[in-house]
């Protein structure tokens, strides 16, 4: 029997709170409700869900403080987070994605684009693609697909199941160039248009967690990416 997964929504406008707990229902996901930001972590106490849908924009807690204590805890860090944000706030967009979040999606939003996206997500996370066992060894940087840890000169980075994916596609094969377009297919899971941009947004966080080693992923003008071996 397949295992129903629990998605939390937290949202305070009500009518978009009902419309996407109806439509996850209907897709055969168990939706737990929250209103603010302080509800939701009460919530996350108590049980853990295999995604949470977090609208940035909430009261008594925001949700860039709600993903920020989920990455500190050992109980949700590794729980992923689907941001929910207005048109055109693209700061909110890469502070989300710094304390963490794998995806978002923009409002107005189609129900249809919101499930694709849960669904590519928890793929990723339920370990679909299997990334092979063997490290990946770099003078300064070592890559651990059985277990999802990167180390860098010895200290160990912690970086999101979407993150991870996306060094350990550039870094398995140094050289290669990858275009926008086939990193969201080949590490997100989908191509959307309109969203390449979050592909340059994941490569600009992943540096910066990567320190030196960052400097390793370069940018191929008007293509996309490559890892310099």
């Amino acid at each position: 029997m397949v295992r129903e997964r629990k998605i939390l929504v937290v949202e305070d406008e009500k009518d978009i709170l009902e419309l996407i707990a109806y439509n996850l229902s209907k897709a055969g996901f168990r939706v737990i409700e929250a209103g603010d930001g302080e509800e939701a972590l009460g919530i996350l106490e108590r049980e853990i869900p295999d995604l949470v849908v977090l609208d940035l924009m909430l009261p008594k807690i925001d949700g860039k403080e709600v993903c920020r204590r989920m990455r500190r805890s050992e109980r949700t860090k590794k729980v992923p987070v689907l941001m929910l944000t207005a048109l055109g706030e693209e700061v909110d967009r890469v502070v989300g994605f710094e304390l963490g979040a794998d995806d978002y999606v923009v409002k107005p939003f189609s129900t249809r684009e919101l499930i694709l996206r849960i669904e590519a997500i928890l793929r990723r996370s339920e370990g679909a693609a299997p990334l092979g066992e063997e490290a990946i060894r770099f003078p300064e940087l070592v890559i651990y697909p059985e277990s999802f840890r990167v180390e860098v000169e010895g200290n160990e980075v912690f970086l999101t199941s979407t993150e991870f994916r996306l060094l350990h596609l550039l870094a398995s094969h140094p050289g290669r160039v990858y275009t926008r377009e086939v990193l969201l297919d080949r590490v997100w899971g989908y191509t959307y248009e309109g969203y390449a941009r979050t592909v340059d947004t994941h490569v600009y966080r992943l540096r910066e967690k990567l320190g030196r080693a960052g400097s390793r992923i370069e940018t191929v003008r008007g293509i996309g990416y490559r890892f310099r071996g």
